[in-house]
């Protein structure tokens, strides 16, 4: 069995909580729990005036292209999504990525067309059972446990409504003292509140840390989650709940796709400010090539390339791979508020966007390139790097990403990004899976 990379990087931010560089990059490929059929997005087959959606044979290709990528290290999917990939395909025996599956789906994110549920009170709901996320059928024997995934999502909504959040909290403690008995590791996501004026705005930040805090202080460390996924609600919020408890590892979540730049924007300040974990499900999926768009979030949180040189690069790509971006350069470039919600509610704490636009790159300015130059640049880097250091593959020819270190790692991401044709182009189950 390969060593998952999420363990090594956990074990190695509890060791320096202050120091280790570590960072944990998540695709959510769950929506099938949230949208039903528009999940896995629009199609490019459809024709103007008409909505046509991708299939779920198609979301679940997607998933094995970025798995056989091995950039992420966590892929969370639906429970049924995982039975077909994590127990029947065994698609994650030979990778360093962890499966994980959303084990609860709150109302809030209860988006069927035509609904109005996203905005009532949230509810807590569970359609999984541990049971079947972990062999696949109900009644697991001790020994079947580690057929499946072994890492769920919990979610929770808080709307500073006693009834409603006292429900949500005692649900939320029948799953630990289910998920401690049967061995099972989660990680915990607490939504903004979904209803208007729930919190005032100028206190949410504060409101969410107190409620984490509270929450956890009666939960011994057997039951407490592996990492947090929250919004992100600018430095002084994140800073804030990472101080009070360097072990309480944080990670943001992604929102609404936006753009090119907002997503990457959103990973580099939140990993400067203290989160050490980021999921991001829409921003990956929409995305134009999603292989090339992972590529760069990694390059990112591993701190070798800047927001804005990455937006300028990741054209670059899409421009020789022969791919219509969504947006031009200059547009793409713009930071622009989000939903954070699944419902698609505007963020009730907007982190205001930087003044320079394009012009500012990590913590100075720098020149405005062209995405040509910037590729070449990016390719001549790469070369260099690569005759300095090889990276290790495996006895396949493939790179060995599980044995990578990051500067390893740029090396060989770079030298991918400076070659012409696809981008990726990684065998899974004997087919060549290129960039989709």
């Amino acid at each position: 069995m390969v060593v998952k990379s999420l363990e090594r990087k956990l074990a190695a931010i509890h060791a320096d909580p202050h120091g280790c560089r570590e960072f944990i990059l998540a695709d959510a490929k769950d929506a099938d729990m949230a949208f039903g059929i528009g999940a896995p997005g629009q199609s490019p087959e459809m024709h103007a005036g008409e909505v046509r959606f991708k299939t779920l044979e198609e979301y679940r290709e997607q998933i094995r292209a970025i798995v056989g990528q091995g950039l992420v290290d966590i892929m969370l999917m639906s429970s049924s999504t995982s039975y077909k990939l994590t127990i029947e395909e065994r698609l994650f025996d030979r990778s360093p990525v962890t499966p994980a599956v959303r084990a609860n789906d709150t109302t809030d994110v209860h988006i069927a067309r035509g609904s109005i549920y996203a905005l009532e009170p949230a509810r807590p709901h569970r359609s999984a059972d541990i049971d079947q996320i972990q062999c696949g059928h109900l009644d697991c024997a001790p020994e079947e446990r580690t057929r499946g995934a072994n890492l769920g999502l919990y979610s929770v909504t808080f709307n500073n409504d006693l009834e409603r959040d006292l429900e949500t909290l005692e649900r939320f403690h029948a799953f630990r003292r289910e998920a401690e008995r049967k061995g099972f590791r989660y990680f915990l996501e607490v939504f903004d509140p979904n209803v208007p004026n729930a919190v005032d705005p100028e206190t949410l930040p504060g409101y969410i840390n107190d409620m984490i805090a509270r929450m956890l202080a009666g939960v011994a460390p057997p039951g407490r989650p592996q990492f947090l996924k929250i919004v992100y609600h600018g430095p002084k919020a994140l800073e804030e709940l990472v101080r009070y408890d360097p072990h309480l590892v944080v990670g943001i979540l992604g929102g609404a796709s936006g753009t090119t730049r907002d997503a990457f924007q959103l990973l580099h300040d939140a990993k400067k400010y203290g989160a050490r974990v980021a999921l991001f499900g829409r921003k990956i999926n929409h995305a134009e090539n999603q292989l090339a768009f992972v590529q760069f979030l990694r390059l990112i949180a591993d701190g070798e390339i800047g927001p804005v040189e990455a937006v300028k690069a990741y054209h670059a790509v899409l421009q020789r791979l022969g791919i219509a971006a969504h947006r031009p350069l200059d547009e793409d470039l713009k930071l622009k508020a989000q939903a954070m919600s699944y419902g698609g509610t505007t963020p009730r704490v907007v982190v205001p966007p930087r003044e320079d636009s394009v012009g500012i790159e990590r913590d100075g300015p720098v020149p405005l390139v062209s995405p040509e130059a910037a590729a070449q640049a990016t390719q001549r880097r790469s070369a260099s790097l690569a005759n300095a250091r090889p990276y290790p593959t495996r006895d396949n020819g493939l790179p060995d990403f599980a044995q990578m270190d990051a500067a390893q790692r740029l090396a060989y991401h770079r030298q991918r990004l400076g070659l012409g044709g696809s981008l990726v182009t990684v065998p899974v189950a004997g087919v060549a899976r290129g960039s989709a």
